[in-house]
């Protein structure tokens, strides 16, 4: 007999309430078991022209300034234009600031939205994820990625968030009327354990699924008054398969990266000065390599968050630029490590990374020497995807504070993305009153990228 544990070290065996949930192993998405989830995945899924590309979506918490980084101002009042310079980068006419020197050698790898601009002024990031603001709240991006994406490797979460235990990050990545089954895969120390299998199971016992599942079918097989509880049938061999193959374990696994590999990523250290805090905070490194290793096994979105970026400051605590001179190299070595990368493995084709924060900052700088939050105005960041690179897309204001050239929303941004991933964004799915909602009002990509 096969004993399985839920994420929380209580035990099931054969004979579980038609309320319990089998959890192979513990793996448990969004509260639902495994082969639960993969059965709603299936009966919800919805066709699409999916060529088995991933995005990796790396948020910038807080709001990066873009008149610091990607949009420079070197003519502009020094109020405006800060203490950083523009240099040269490897495509010619495009500058960038003097604090991401990596990026510049690799300019033609990557391009800059330097038009984009939000609605909401404030730190909730589910217009970034959603491509709406909260008073329209639609489901996620990933979630909407977990249901259409074809053609994945059925082994792995379609839908990985890193920083998901965060609370706020948690709340703009809900699936909503998408369904609970595409919810993101969150690993933390829960959901890896819930990877591994028990020790009272033998691997090796379980290769053959057929005999798998006849020991299996000791379980109840009904259906909760929810209807999120389905029979466990053959999907019982797919959550299975997730289990025994133990490719998504060793997707999040750093030891057997090569040492040269993780010293490039961490080469810029793993602290920085924060101007809200006397004290340093800590810079994920490892973030990077671990999105990177999930697209690489087959994950079509992952999504993660680094560094602290909002940076009003106030007397007494280091300025922007202070704070910048730590933060800003960190950030340069790794995702210039992390393009430089999937350029080395081949991958820079199908992987699209996109680097964004929930708005810009505003050009003038504040009497603390901060700068504040600013939507009107911001920068984006695409590398790779197939999409066209090495160029600044659209332009803002002598001063930075409004785009001057077509503006770009978070529902281009994310349409662009499902461009890539092969999804139509004027697919449908009924929301909670079986209306059916497009996944964007605004369905443009930036077609300058396209």
């Amino acid at each position: 007999m096969l004993t399985f544990y839920n994420g929380d070290g209580e035990r099931f065996c054969d004979g579980i309430s038609r309320r319990s949930f089998l959890r192979a192993g513990g793996l448990a998405l969004g509260g639902l078991a495994l082969p639960d989830l993969l059965r709603l995945k299936a009966q919800g899924a919805v066709a699409s022209a999916g060529r088995g590309k991933s995005v990796i979506m790396i948020c910038l918490g807080g709001g990066p300034s873009h008149v610091d980084t990607y949009d420079m101002k070197p003519e502009a009042p020094a109020e405006i234009r800060g203490e950083f310079r523009p240099i040269k980068t490897n495509v010619p006419g495009m500058q960038l600031s003097e604090m991401l020197p990596r990026q510049a050698k690799i300019a033609d790898k990557f391009a800059v939205v330097r038009s984009a601009t939000w609605e909401e002024p404030v730190h909730q990031r589910i217009e970034i994820f959603t491509g709406f603001p909260k008073r329209q709240r639609r489901p996620s991006f990933g979630s909407y990625v977990s249901r259409l994406a074809q053609g994945c490797e059925k082994t792995l979460p379609k839908f990985v968030s890193l920083k998901g235990d965060d609370q706020e990050i948690a709340e703009a990545e809900q699936p909503l009327w998408v369904g609970a089954q595409h919810r993101a895969f969150v690993p933390n120390s829960q959901g890896l354990k819930s990877l591994e299998p028990s020790r009272q199971v033998d691997l090796s016992r379980v290769k053959n699924r057929k005999e798998l599942l006849g020991q299996l079918d000791t379980l109840r097989r009904d259906v909760d008054a929810s209807g999120e509880m389905r029979a466990i049938d053959a999907f019982s061999v797919q959550a299975l398969d997730m289990l025994t193959s133990g490719k998504a374990r060793r997707a999040f696994d750093l030891s057997d990266e090569k040492p040269q590999t993780l010293d490039r990523y961490r080469a810029g250290g793993n602290k920085f000065m924060y101007s809200h805090s006397s004290s340093p905070a800590s810079w994920d490194w490892e973030a990077f390599v671990r999105a990177r290793r999930l697209v690489e096994a087959g994950v079509p979105f992952v999504s993660m968050q680094v560094g602290l970026w909002d940076h009003h400051c106030a007397d007494g605590l280091p300025s922007i630029f202070d704070s910048y001179r730590s933060l800003l190299p960190l950030y340069d070595n790794c995702l210039s490590a992390l393009i430089t990368d999937l350029h080395e493995r081949g991958l820079h084709q199908d992987v699209c990374v996109v680097v964004w924060g929930e708005f810009g900052r505003t050009p003038r700088i504040n009497k603390f020497g901060g700068r504040d939050h600013w939507p009107a105005a911001g920068s984006v960041l695409f590398s790779g995807g197939g999409l066209k690179m090495g160029q600044y897309v659209g332009a803002t204001s002598a001063t930075g504070e409004y785009p001057i050239t077509r503006a770009y929303t978070p529902q281009n941004i994310l349409a662009t993305l499902y461009h890539v991933l092969g999804i139509d964004p004027s697919a449908t799915i009924p929301d909670h009153n079986g209306r059916p909602q497009y996944l964007l009002d605004d369905r443009e990509p930036v077609k300058e990228l396209i």
